[in-house]
């Protein structure tokens, strides 16, 4: 199968998978085994299609749940337990579906420490899911919500689930000894569990453009066969294949086969069954019958943005950095490097932009900066982690000094990067730098100097132009920059009036959307422990010079205003109108 025949395979699943019409699943696996008996590749195209289809829409009809009832029994987890709002959360597998399970109390004290394939026996209430999550869980195959109010005695899984937990765990207690914020950046590093990180240090890689050196990829697995090399080598072929595959198995069950997991497994099981066979595939034809394997699996992944994103990063590296290497002035170890970050960075842009609204700028620098530690990292993690969780204190510490260095220079890489005002790409730009990159190619192939030349100019324009909302922000009076939270700018003066409860995450990336760059006053209205915790990380990356709240608030160095005060700050007063039982505030200019 040619390249091409490959890459229109791939896209016949992903049209099949989002179109999930039922169709008779005989007809479909009838044309497939028509077209490779046949040599007709048109057929296969249309089988396949058919086949995701049909299967695609199986996977919706099983999502359907309307009834609410009690159920009591015992689920198995499929998925790790995470802290939310103080809450458990947590998928669960009972009667041959996924929910998702909520707890809190003593119910939820037995379920935070367990891990996914371990079961437990539940008490709960099984009702229909939010309309507001619908799609989402969807996407996830969970068609139903519990609401558990009793768990009892629990068991260990069977024994692949029993060695990947014992190894996470193995991992995890290595890392002790180091401070709590770089203990769960080693996790989300080494693991792919993001479970402890802290908000603001989430935001900081995501705003840098890192956000990936925290799930698992096909990086990883790559770091993982590397380690296994000296054993595989020494193997026939049948037995490095086997053992090789038996090792990926393994890995996808430690990292739980995210979505960006199963791609870069696929694509690494189907490399060891070419080069046993004595048939090595190109990087494109490997990523493609990889895709068109997994949407067979779980066809439901075309509307994954993590599977996406990693298809599309692949994309880009496999197609545009040699090209981009071969263009870049410098020493080539630096232009390898970038043109790597470049490519997949144009690759994930088409998934990026659409559904996060742009790009940070900052990602190139802040990705070349983190690459000398970020391979080295997730390697010494797993080879020192194991060891270190083994043998405890007083080795652990030791064996860790060098993850605890590079974990930090990464984090700081993040924290800075976050903080330049570089800008974000945005759909305007991105469509200007697809001209350019197609006028790129164009002039390349015709060896044009004059039209590569122009092109990085231009280039270079749509980064600066980028850069200028960041550098001269605009003013706002009370535009609504995350649901219940509003934003007054002028004059360099900014107010920030958080009225409801609106996530941290929201109010984080609100500040760098806006280019905020500091708070001259933060008003927090309503009281009670849940509107602190709303604003607390933002607080920690932009302390307010003044902050409000009510008598009863939780918020350390609140001043709490008196009835008809007013403050100024620049051009900008706020005025408070009441305080019990929250205050009510006014921003107007002061000019």
């Amino acid at each position: 199968m040619t390249e091409l025949a490959a890459v229109v395979l791939a896209l016949s699943a992903a049209v099949g998978a989002w179109i999930a019409t039922p169709v008779p699943l005989p007809l479909a696996i009838g044309l497939g085994v028509t077209a490779l008996l046949l040599r007709r590749p048109v057929l296969l195209f249309l089988g396949v299609a058919l086949a995701t289809s049909t299967l695609s829409a199986r996977a919706w009809d099983g999502l359907h749940f309307t009834e609410m009832r009690q159920w009591s029994g015992t689920a198995t987890l499929a998925g790790d337990p995470e802290e939310v709002l103080g809450a458990t959360r947590v998928v669960i597998r009972i009667e041959g579906k996924r929910v998702e399970a909520w707890a809190r109390g003593g119910a939820a004290g037995l379920l935070r420490d367990r891990l996914a394939g371990e079961r437990v026996t539940l008490t709960g209430r099984l009702q229909p899911v939010p309309s507001a999550v619908r799609a989402y869980l969807a996407r996830r195959h969970i068609g139903a919500r519990m609401t558990v109010t009793a768990a009892e005695a629990w068991a260990p899984g069977d024994p692949a689930t029993r060695l990947a937990n014992g190894l996470r765990r193995t991992l995890v207690d290595g890392a002790a000894s180091l401070p709590p914020e770089r203990r769960s950046l080693y996790a989300g590093f080494v693991l792919g569990d993001d479970r402890e990180e802290p908000v603001e240090i989430a935001d900081d890689f995501k705003a840098s453009g890192l956000s990936h050196l925290l799930v698992v990829s096909g990086e990883n697995v790559a770091f993982v066969l590397a380690l296994f090399a000296p054993v595989l080598s020494r193997l026939g072929l049948r037995s490095r294949l086997v053992i090789g595959l038996v090792v990926l198995g393994l890995f996808g069950v430690l990292t739980r086969w995210e979505p960006s997991v199963m791609r870069a497994e696929a694509m690494a099981a189907l490399a060891l069954v070419a080069a046993t066979i004595g048939r090595p595939m190109s990087s494109i034809r490997l990523l493609a019958l990889a895709v068109t394997a997994v949407l067979l699996i779980d066809p439901l992944l075309v509307g994954s943005v993590g599977f996406l994103l990693s298809v599309g990063a692949c994309t880009g590296i496999a197609l545009l950095s040699a090209p981009i290497a071969e263009a870049l002035p410098g020493p080539r170890s630096l232009a390898s490097a970038a043109s790597v970050t470049l490519g997949a960075q144009v690759g994930v842009a088409p998934v990026l932009v659409p559904v996060f609204g742009s790009l940070p700028v900052a990602s190139l620098p802040a990705n070349l900066l983190a690459l000398p530690a970020a391979g080295p990292l997730t390697i010494w993690g797993l080879v020192a982690g194991l060891p270190a969780g083994i043998l405890g204190a007083p080795v652990a510490p030791l064996l860790h000094v060098p993850t605890d260095l590079m974990v930090g220079w990464v984090a700081a890489v993040a924290r800075f990067s976050a903080r330049v005002p570089l800008g974000e790409l945005r759909a305007t730009h991105m469509l200007v730098i697809a001209v350019v990159l197609v006028t790129w190619w164009w002039a390349r192939s015709h060896h044009s100097a004059r039209t590569l030349r122009w092109c990085a100019v231009a280039a270079g324009a749509v980064v600066m132009a980028a850069a200028v909302p960041a550098l001269h922000p605009t003013d706002m009076a009370g535009k609504e920059v995350a649901e219940g939270a509003r934003l007054w700018r002028q004059g360099g003066t900014t107010v920030f009036v958080v009225e409801g409860r609106p996530s941290p995450e929201r109010l984080l990336d609100a500040m760098h959307k806006e280019s905020v760059r500091h708070l001259d006053i933060l008003v927090v209205t309503r009281p009670g422990v849940m509107a602190a915790r709303s604003v607390t990380p933002l607080l920690s990356r932009y302390p307010a010079r003044l902050l409000l709240a009510p008598e009863s608030d939780r918020l350390k160095r609140a001043v709490v205003p008196e009835m008809g005060s007013g403050y100024r700050a620049g051009q900008l007063v706020v005025t408070v109108g009441a305080i019990r039982p929250g205050l009510a505030v006014t921003v107007r200019s002061g000019r």
